[in-house]
């Protein structure tokens, strides 16, 4: 934990100073002048940094492991004429990018900030979450209207081939789903990349289950049929990770957070009037964000100012889980009117 205080001196005798308090995990630099800092050492900071490292090199091993079998299902999908093994090697393809950038956005994210990215680099890893699940969504859109022609005029199929293919095509996604199913609670990429994993998963089965029926029985019509369930399958999963990105881009609430609760607790703190100006948002999946305004109902020296801004930070902290907390707190403020304001700003 670090913590950055600036206090300046009372204009007047009625009303005390503004206080302005920064309490963050991180050790990174801020768009805030600060007079002199307090550091204080974070027992998750390594874990969190050995978890990371972990998933890297996992998502280099999928990705490697999904280009292998993109070029082998590209082969038996021409070779068996099969649009549901043609479309799950897209399907592929587009993981073993995604995954990719997944990957490179992890490193990127890592730099430490600058003049310029006063927050670092750390919203890169979601935009790189957001850019998969689009592309994926897009691949399975096509995907539609391949399998609406292929419906329309069924063309003949090698189901044998279809089947060994696909089958060598589910034990390698199963083969990476296992490898990032530890991981995947830790980051938006490594569960987008294993979202994209059990869909091809479910993908393989699918076509295994259809290249029996077309080998055995000749029901072409079935391929297409496959490749329109699964895509649905696909769009359903995702969508979640499209929700949750655009949500952190927006700088919106967290749907774990009560605002409403956080500004009830404060304000019962001894010395506390009210809190106002409230916002809070997410830097990335980790950081919860929090700055506002508490206005205090008598006015007081600074000792006993200082007192109650660490109170509120304990709980803010303990009790909301908020990791990095900007507090600017005064007496008689002109625009201490106790109401809350929720705002979602551009930082």
């Amino acid at each position: 934990m670090e913590k950055s205080k600036k206090i300046q001196d009372s204009e007047s005798p009625k009303r005390a100073s503004c206080t302005h308090v920064h309490t963050h995990e991180h050790h990174e630099p801020h768009a805030h002048n600060h007079g002199h800092h307090d550091e204080h050492g974070h027992h998750d900071h390594h874990h969190h940094h050995d978890l990371s490292n972990m998933s890297n090199k996992k998502l280099v091993w999928v990705t490697l492991l999904n280009l292998f079998i993109t070029v082998v299902q590209i082969i038996g999908g021409f070779l068996s004429n099969s649009l549901s093994l043609l479309s799950d090697a897209i399907h592929n393809l587009g993981d073993s990018s995604a995954i990719f950038i997944a990957f490179l956005a992890s490193m990127r994210s890592k730099k430490n900030a600058d003049e310029q990215h006063t927050f670092g680099y750390k919203r890169i890893e979601i935009l790189a979450a957001f850019f998969n699940a689009i592309v994926l969504i897009a691949i399975c859109l096509f995907l539609f209207y391949e399998a609406y022609r292929r419906l329309i005029d069924p063309q003949p199929i090698k189901g044998m081939m279809m089947f060994i293919v696909a089958t060598f095509g589910l034990l390698a996604n199963l083969i990476s789903v296992i490898i990032l199913h530890d991981s995947k609670e830790g980051s938006l990429n490594v569960r987008a990349a294993y979202l994209h994993l059990m869909g091809d998963t479910l993908s393989s089965v699918a076509v295994i289950i259809g290249g029996i029926a077309i080998w055995k029985y000749e029901i072409f019509w079935i391929d297409p049929l496959i490749t329109v369930l699964v895509s649905i399958y696909i769009i359903y999963h995702t969508w979640g990770v499209v929700k949750e990105t655009v949500d952190i881009l927006m700088q919106a609430t967290p749907s774990n957070i009560d605002v409403q609760a956080i500004k009830k607790a404060v304000e019962e703190v001894n010395g506390v009037d009210n809190m106002h100006h409230l916002h809070v948002w997410r830097l990335n999946e980790q950081n919860i964000h929090l700055e506002t305004h508490v206005n205090l109902n008598r006015n007081m020296d600074m000792l006993a100012m200082m007192n109650i801004k660490t109170e509120i930070e304990q709980l803010l902290t303990n009790d909301f889980g908020i990791t990095h907390i900007t507090l600017q707190i005064g007496y008689e403020c002109p625009d201490c009117t106790g109401q809350l304001i929720v705002e979602q700003e551009n930082k």
